[in-house]
């Protein structure tokens, strides 16, 4: 995407006059979506996207105002904007800040990519879509078959008084396929997707078409598999489960400004609290666990966040034991706890919160068969179908689309409606092993914060092993 030039430089001497400090965040945003339903092409969007959030920093109170103005004249009114509302509500605030949460940046960061999304044609993408839809049409109880792709490019430059500048570039991908095979009362879906920060290499035909065979028969052999067993047994998480699981029951518990009680109206609190920094031991010795935005092709990687802090790799958990939460300068001057580069918008009208960017659980040494033969009884399950967590995200029950029993150290018959449910710090205490081979998954849809945020977080796992966890069937 082309640079787009606003005149960032004399809105902030403008707000200068009145605050102590000024910043500016420009984003720019193109989305297309297209799916394709049973061989039919079924959707066709694109959005643009453009605005800007002025921040000014007043008798030690952040305040904001949003405009998609982007004349000198709409960026005057909205800082002055914020300054009147800042002004008016500095006697209620919760902490006294300065500019230290707002550090100068400069810099920049592009996604890699082998091949700029807007060299890739729609032309070329629907057929990618309507490829995988006929390889999926391998029986007629395969009562639905799609294949959907969203292509992301957004643009974001920070600019603030103390010297910031800041332009990101983002490339993202979101494709997804799904079978369904239903037979009077029972219907069975397999699902597949591939999200990330790439270009127009992602639409690779003959991949698509591969895992789309491959989805369509799952979904035929677990329309007449027997239901997932109910026992407390080992339990082995793919990749693609994990990511959920890390999400849930690790991302969004360390979040800085919920375990404060900011979220508490609308997401919940946490479990954790401010003394549990370097005290819990969260998980088992083989637990280690980081935010990371710097991985390549990673759906949340960036170089800065939208205060300018730069972002780097940090450990959260190291061998089990909590060290570190997921939050901003602010909120570490407001907890006195170590935090990291998270301070994420959603778009250009959204203040910025605590929020997820990729939190990845480091591989370990074994491989998947090597978990599978540490197992004599036991399930290895696939892909979520369902999720509930309770609102201090320490209850769980997640259920996968795809199951398989495990016997005397080898994978046996698949079963279907797979579940399992524990307590967060128990059921991570009882990692037993962790797999070599990591592949990354995200998520475009996490949601959080008051006006509400839709964000788009990554999470990278290999297969990991739990030791008697309890399994059941049905739906869940």
């Amino acid at each position: 995407m082309p640079d787009i030039i606003i005149p960032y430089e004399s809105a902030l001497q403008h707000a200068l006059k009145s605050a102590d400090w000024a910043g500016l965040r420009h984003s720019s945003e193109n989305t297309i979506q297209r799916s394709v339903r049973n061989d039919r092409p079924e959707r066709n969007l694109s959005a643009l996207e453009e605005g800007a959030m002025c921040e000014v920093l007043v008798g030690g109170h952040f305040g904001y105002a949003a405009t998609a103005d982007l004349s000198l004249g709409g960026l005057v009114r909205a800082f002055d904007r914020a300054i009147a509302t800042t002004r008016a509500t500095s006697a209620h605030k919760v902490h006294a800040f300065d500019v230290r949460q707002r550090p100068k940046a400069n810099g920049s960061y592009c996604s890699a990519r082998e091949r700029d999304l807007d060299a890739t044609s729609l032309v070329e993408v629907t057929d990618c879509l309507l490829a995988a839809s006929q390889a999926m049409k391998l029986s007629d109880v395969l009562v639905n078959r799609s294949a959907s792709a969203m292509m992301v490019q957004t643009q974001i430059n920070f600019f603030s008084s103390n010297g910031s500048d800041v332009r990101q570039n983002f490339d993202m991908v979101d494709i997804t396929l799904s079978a369904t095979a239903a037979e009077g009362l029972e219907s069975q879906t397999r699902s597949w997707s591939h999200t990330g920060q790439f270009g127009g290499e992602a639409f690779d035909r003959s991949r698509l078409v591969e895992w789309a065979g491959e989805i369509a028969r799952q979904a035929l052999a677990l329309l007449h598999a027997d239901n997932c067993p109910s026992a407390r047994m080992d339990l082995i998480l793919m990749p693609d489960q994990m990511m959920l699981q890390i999400h849930e029951s690790i991302g969004h518990p360390l979040e800085l400004d919920r375990i404060l009680g900011d979220e508490r109206n609308y997401a919940g609190w946490s479990f954790v609290k401010q003394q549990d920094f370097g005290r819990l031991q969260y998980g088992s010795a083989l637990m280690n666990v980081s935010f990371d935005p710097t991985q390549t092709h990673e759906l949340a990687s960036y170089a800065f966040d939208d205060a300018g802090h730069h972002a780097s790799k940090e450990l959260l958990i190291a061998n089990g034991v909590l060290v570190r939460g997921l939050g901003s300068l602010e909120s570490q001057a407001r907890s006195g706890l170590p935090g990291v580069a998270n301070f994420r918008s959603s778009s250009w009208n959204r203040a910025p919160i605590d929020r997820m960017a990729n939190i990845n659980l480091e591989s370990g040494s074994a491989s998947l068969d090597e978990l599978i033969g540490q197992v004599e009884q036991g399930v290895l399950m696939s892909t979520n179908r369902s999720w509930s967590i309770d609102d201090y995200r320490n209850k769980f029950q997640f259920g996968c689309e795809h199951g398989q029993l495990i016997e005397n150290g080898r994978l046996g018959k698949i079963v279907r409606n797979p579940n399992y449910r524990d307590i967060t710090v128990d059921f991570w205490n009882r990692l037993a092993g962790v797999g070599r081979d990591a592949s990354a998954h995200g998520t475009v849809f996490c949601g959080k914060g008051e006006p509400s945020q839709v964000i788009r977080v990554g999470h990278s796992s290999p297969p990991c092993l739990f030791r008697d966890v309890e399994v059941f069937g049905g739906q869940a």
